[in-house]
């Protein structure tokens, strides 16, 4: 059986951009799984940040997209839970005021899926194999249930949220205009609405509704117009009217993380290494950060080092270890802040919200750590 200098197991956004950002550097990379079929159900949205964006053009990705399938985030605007006797915090970010071009680009996860299956088709280095392969390095980008990661003995810390995250594509009855607008709620509870193109140009948006299992149960199961009913309720008509323009899925939250992201001969990326909350939106880009990572430790070795280095491994750990811990510690903070039903409580983070919007240093470096700058 013919040896790869890299194995990587998971074919998903994570995985093919390792393997075209590796065949790059001119190794040779076995991929040990075939392409997904590219469902036309498919309601996925991506919430990509500026260094993503930067790898995704150096892999020559990102311009190969469809026009309509990559819709750029000019304004975000934040709202805590209000009450009857408090109102509603609110904390606004944009683009204009921190001299961007755009906060983040909301990305159509099939057409992403669809762009890197075709560039790994066409790149000379790259080739399908078996999972037995053998190879230099492995590297596991095969999610959050990776079956490789389990032989491993490599233990998986998950903390289980209780809450679901009910996802499908919208239609609003105006433009969004490129705000993405989010609500917390009692209970950890968080609706997002991220600007995007498809079905309707410049009105549809990707939704992401986190919330306690049996309400996320509840949500999937309602005929549509009771949905729709539900949802416009929750934003209040800040977005317009909203009707559902795709179908819905629903997936269960955690917090994960893995005892370790690498060792002789093989190394963990995306989910695999690591899971966070979706209220921030940083779940690929912490994956993509892990395979620029990567390939900037082998770009780097020396060249009578193996690739499977257990030390040259390390490197890449060291990197992302604070990235992937900070983000995980930020959005599980926010969930259990805003979880906490408490009268006082609550009014404090609206106040905190309030206050934080008035603070431009804060807020340019917040933005500035979610964008990867």
């Amino acid at each position: 059986m013919q040896s790869v200098d890299v194995l990587v197991k998971g074919r998903g956004a994570v995985g093919s951009a390792l393997a075209l950002s590796l065949a790059a550097q001119g190794l040779t990379v076995g991929m040990a799984e075939s392409a997904p079929a590219v469902r036309a159900d498919d309601i996925r949205t991506y919430a990509l940040n500026a260094a993503s964006v930067q790898l995704l053009t150096e892999l020559k990705v990102w311009d190969s997209l469809p026009p309509d399938a990559a819709c750029p985030v000019y304004d975000m605007v934040i709202c805590g839970d209000a009450s009857d006797d408090q109102p509603s915090g609110r904390l606004s970010f944009s683009a204009w005021q921190q001299g961007l071009r755009e906060l983040a680009v909301i990305v159509d996860a099939a057409a992403l899926d669809q762009q890197l299956a075709t560039a790994l088709r066409f790149s000379p280095h790259v080739r399908n194999v078996s999972a037995d392969t053998p190879a230099g390095l492995t590297a596991l980008c095969e999610g959050r249930e990776s079956a490789a990661r389990a032989a491993l003995g490599v233990g998986f810390d998950a903390k289980p949220y209780g809450h679901s995250a009910v996802a499908s594509r919208l239609v609003a009855d105006r433009p969004h205009q490129g705000v993405a607008r989010q609500w917390f709620a009692a209970g950890g509870e968080v609706l997002a609405l991220l600007p995007f193109d498809r079905p309707s140009p410049g009105q549809s948006y990707g939704l992401v509704w986190s919330c306690h299992q049996d309400k996320a149960n509840a949500l999937l199961a309602l005929p549509e117009a009771d949905f729709e009913r539900a949802l416009n309720e929750a934003t209040g008509g800040a977005a317009g009217l909203l009707s559902l323009g795709g179908t819905r899925a629903g997936w269960p939250l955690a917090l994960a993380r893995a005892d370790a992201v690498s060792g002789p001969g093989w190394v963990l990326l995306g989910d695999a290494a690591h899971v966070v909350h979706p209220l921030a939106g940083q779940g690929l880009n912490l994956g993509l950060g892990d395979v620029a990572a990567l390939s900037r430790v082998i770009a780097a070795r020396e060249t009578w080092r193996p690739l499977g280095d257990e030390r040259l491994l390390r490197r890449y750990a060291r990197e992302r270890a604070v990235p992937t811990l900070a983000m995980g510690e930020l959005t599980d903070a926010l969930q259990r802040v805003f979880a906490n039903a408490s009268p006082a409580v609550r009014g404090l983070r609206n106040r905190g919200l309030d206050a934080l919007d008035q603070l431009t240093p804060l807020k340019r470096w917040l933005t500035q750590r979610a964008m990867g700058l």
